[in-house]
């Protein structure tokens, strides 16, 4: 009979697997105390690091429905369960796995499905969405300057034109209208 701990532990995780908008499952053998805690704070609000049994993992993505990544629970296991921006949690990660060789990036779950290591590591060498939104509108800021200037350009030709022809008149060499 299951003790209602774990099956509220169980509930809690497989909560936090669905509203998750990404998971990053860790190895953290070797780490002290004070570095998972240096950790936590440097995902900050945005993530949250969980150490749990395999065993009860295991179940608590089968409850949420998950498929593909029983091979990534064996062995001290940590869930990072992103609520918020997937590319800022996994630059974190994967700056704190530089500094401290203990922390093994496993793998982990996005946009319904398994990911690896090496596409972990992509997500977290793109810029944040800030970043990419910013560079986004400045683009489009550009290609509109662009567009401005090219309507203006017609009337602008039309202009000179006109001024032109007033400093030849004005000069004598053009003949008078009649």
């Amino acid at each position: 009979m299951a003790k209602p701990d774990k099956v509220a532990a169980v509930a809690e995780i497989a909560d936090r697997f669905r509203n998750a908008s990404a998971t990053v499952v860790t190895e953290y053998t070797g780490l002290s105390v004070s570095q998972l805690g240096k950790l936590r704070r440097a995902l900050g609000s945005s993530a949250k690091y969980r150490v749990a049994k395999n065993t009860l993992v295991k179940r608590a993505v089968e409850d949420a429905g998950i498929e593909g990544m029983d091979d990534l629970f064996i062995g001290p296991t940590a869930i990072t369960f992103v609520e918020d921006d997937p590319v800022e949690a996994a630059k974190v990660l994967k700056d704190f796995a530089k500094e401290n060789n203990a922390l093994v990036i496993k793998g982990g779950y996005m946009d319904g499905r398994p990911i690896t290591v090496e596409e972990i590591q992509k997500l977290a060498d793109l810029e944040s969405r800030e970043v990419l939104l910013s560079k986004a509108a400045g683009a489009f800021k550009a290609k509109l300057s662009q567009a401005a200037a090219m309507f203006n350009e017609p009337a602008s030709q039309v202009a000179r034109l006109a001024a032109a022809l007033e400093d030849k008149r004005q000069s004598g060499d053009a003949p008078a209208e009649s």
